[in-house]
């Protein structure tokens, strides 16, 4: 063309639809991988947002500490991203699930009694025939066969709680109380916080002024607090803490939903829009993360007994090899869907209903015959039972978005994870044994009990 003696023509570059579409593909694409690479929560989408509460929950005195010693994050990928619904649609859909539930649907008649301990220090082979479920008119162990020992007011308020609660405990003051983030504006109004804690507790709350001396009825922003007396209780303070970890649903049973997450952690997303994502819209009777490390039981066991996370090696040992002989195989594609045999279980979502209630009590179980490691008896319990778990196992980076993770309080002269028991004086130590490399070995062989286990896990079975 033409025009007053110049000619005008478009750019060759752009002459070309394709090369147009390309070159706006390409730009796209780098914005997103820039936001992406930038966001500081790449494993959480919402599609909406909603209104979260901005204000503080409770406002803690600066000795108190709430805040000190997170555990940093480095993981920079995620292969699993969870998508949130919007809050408002999440809360209609959870009051409605929560309407229509059945107090009855669980279907398991529980065994009353009187024992010296909650769940009545059964043999293994007691507890064996309880794994498959058959007969609804069985009635079932599932701890508290002696009282739990709370107050009248706070019993009731649990069983007044008939929705969603979340739960979580601190016994032997070993961490720090932190208030939930990022909650909906009518969260609060829907969804129950309860902390449990013991005497020992109590007295480092009252120090710290966050209690007062003289009050019966413990509320601490969002957390309400109950004491549990520590003359009724296991001497292990880990031990206490796995009864309302796994009796939930008992300690609550007129809640549908609940969230445990360990004192440890604080929890940074909206329960409901967890539980709607992660147990609801996966049609799961559970949800909890895979380990960061380890896919089978035995690594566990191993790394419990040489970091001295449970003082009794010998009693590990016993542990395993009573697994072993009933059953327990190391992870392998013919147990998918289930990724692994090893979860992080200081978040735990639940549905309460017959799969989930068995799950925890068979659980329960086997913590108070061998110990609280929970995560040596998880695909134990999972495995063998009938009818099976439907397990969300969600990956790590997700967990470490939904959370944030703190240390434990340090204490000098007290015992890690466990391994104190509380004797009248106050606490004691007990000396931790050190896993040798013979761990599995009986008489020079390898492995006793647990030799085809291990060869599976090593790869160098023959059959």
């Amino acid at each position: 063309m033409n025009f007053m003696g110049k000619a005008t023509s478009t750019p060759l570059l752009f002459q070309s639809k394709l090369v147009c579409f390309s070159l706006l593909y390409l730009f796209t694409s780098l914005f997103l991988a820039i936001y992406t690479s930038l966001s500081q929560t790449k494993c959480l989408f919402r599609s909406s947002p909603f209104d979260p509460i901005q204000a503080p929950l409770f406002s803690y005195p600066a000795t108190y500490g709430e805040h000190k010693y997170a555990i940093p994050t480095h993981r920079t990928t995620c292969s699993s991203p969870v998508f949130f619904s919007d809050y408002w649609m999440v809360l209609k859909e959870i009051q409605n699930l929560c309407k229509n539930s059945s107090r009855s649907s669980s279907g398991l008649r529980y065994m009353q009694g009187k024992a010296e301990t909650f769940a009545g220090n059964l043999s293994t082979q007691d507890r064996i025939p309880y794994f498959v479920h058959y007969n609804d008119s069985i009635e079932f162990p599932c701890g508290f066969l002696k009282k739990f020992p709370i107050s009248n007011s706070d019993r009731t308020a649990m069983e007044n709680c008939k929705g969603v609660v979340v739960v979580s405990a601190i016994f032997n003051d070993h961490d720090k109380i932190r208030q939930p983030r990022g909650l909906g504006s009518e969260t609060l109004e829907n969804v129950c916080f309860f902390l449990f804690i013991d005497d020992v507790t109590l007295k480092g709350l009252v120090y710290h002024r966050i209690i007062p001396s003289k009050s019966k009825n413990y509320k601490i922003g969002a957390w309400r607090v109950v004491k549990v007396l520590s003359k009724g209780l296991y001497e292990n303070p880990a031990m206490n803490g796995v009864i309302p970890k796994y009796l939930v649903h008992r300690l609550f049973p007129n809640s549908k939903f609940s969230i445990w997450i360990d004192a440890k952690l604080q929890l940074m997303v909206d329960p409901l829009l967890l539980i709607h994502s992660l147990v609801v819209s996966e049609n799961a009777d559970m949800a909890i993360s895979k380990h960061p490390y380890y896919i089978h039981t035995m690594e566990e066991a191993m790394a419990t007994a040489r970091w001295q996370k449970w003082w009794d090696v010998d009693g590990l040992k016993r542990q395993m090899e009573t697994y072993c002989e009933n059953g327990l195989l190391p992870w392998s594609p013919n147990k998918l869907p289930y990724p692994t045999d090893v979860p992080d279980s200081a978040l735990i979502l639940r549905r309460h209903g017959l799969r989930s209630n068995l799950f925890s009590c068979l659980l329960f179980n086997e913590l108070e015959a061998f110990n609280p490691r929970d995560q040596l008896a998880f695909a134990y319990v999972r495995d063998l039972m009938s009818p099976r778990l439907k397990l969300n196992m969600f990956e790590v980076e997700v967990f470490e978005q939904i959370v944030v993770e703190y240390r434990h309080s340090i204490k000098r002269g007290g015992g890690a994870n466990g391994s104190q028991e509380v004797g009248p004086k106050g606490p004691k130590t007990k000396k931790t044994k050190r896993a040798g490399p013979d761990l599995f070995y009986v008489n020079g062989s390898c492995c006793s009990k647990c030799q085809k286990y291990l060869l599976e896990m090593w790869g160098e079975s023959q059959s």
